[in-house]
């Protein structure tokens, strides 16, 4: 059996007096497109930002590809450019063009060619629909060319596994499903994602598996069409409830 290729375990976090990560435990699978539901603040975002080291943990263990997430230095570098990072906001550089976005990290940290760069970012912006816009600035974009831009940015660096934090959420709603549009396009390309949304379409479409999150923990787990239909906390139940009615 290849070995899983993101792992916590028994992994917790405090932020002060607040436990907002107890004892999880979660293996991905190469390849396996996890999305993570739950309420707000069940420690779903502080779990996502844990795995490439943007919060630290106070006890357990992450492991990428069998090896620890690395203290600091080089090493954290290397793993933020192997595990690609979409957030809520877009965070494009103003003053740089599309393209320069997407190439600054291939160039900067993978050291790649500017030329051999550009064109493999030229493709990666045509696979997310927005090549006509690279020599444009992030703010003559939409939010949801914004957003896809990110994605190739992530892309550009040839990732192994690729954390969404809620990456439509400030986003209009006709926007929405351009954005989730490219991460289905993704997902069925084999690349391996974790994925916090309140999109539930999404995830009975893109998802191997659903983890529903409540107060810091796991709560249940299990394949997009055993949730849905048949969850078995009555958390679960309880969250499903209030948002699929609406």
């Amino acid at each position: 059996m290849a070995q899983p290729l993101v792992v916590l375990q028994d992994v917790n976090k405090h932020f002060g007096d607040l436990h907002v990560l107890k004892s999880i435990d979660l293996s991905v699978d190469k390849g396996e497109v996890v999305i993570v539901i739950g309420p707000s603040g069940s420690g779903k975002s502080t779990m996502c930002r844990t795995i490439n080291r943007l919060e630290t943990i106070e006890s357990g263990t992450i492991t990428i590809d069998g090896k620890p997430l690395p203290e600091e230095g080089k090493d954290l570098a290397q793993l933020r450019a192997d595990v690609g990072m979409v957030f809520q906001s877009f965070n494009l550089f103003a003053h740089k063009t599309i393209l320069d976005n997407v190439t600054l990290g291939p160039i900067k940290v993978r050291k790649k060619s500017k030329s051999q760069a550009e064109k493999d970012a030229m493709a990666l912006l045509e696979r997310v629909g927005v090549q006509e816009q690279a020599h444009k600035y992030p703010a003559q974009l939409s939010g949801g060319q914004q957003q896809r831009v990110a994605i190739a940015r992530s892309l550009a660096m040839e990732p192994k596994v690729m954390l969404f934090d809620e990456p439509t959420s400030a986003l209009d709603p006709e926007m929405i499903n351009e954005v989730l549009d490219v991460m289905v396009g993704l997902a069925k390309d084999g690349m391996t994602m974790i994925v916090i949304t309140h999109e539930m379409g999404f995830a009975r479409k893109a998802a191997n598996r659903v983890v529903f999150m409540d107060d810091g923990q796991i709560v249940e787990q299990a394949t997009p069409q055993e949730f849905f239909t048949n969850p078995r906390s009555a958390r679960a139940k309880d969250f499903l409830a209030k948002i699929l009615t609406h």
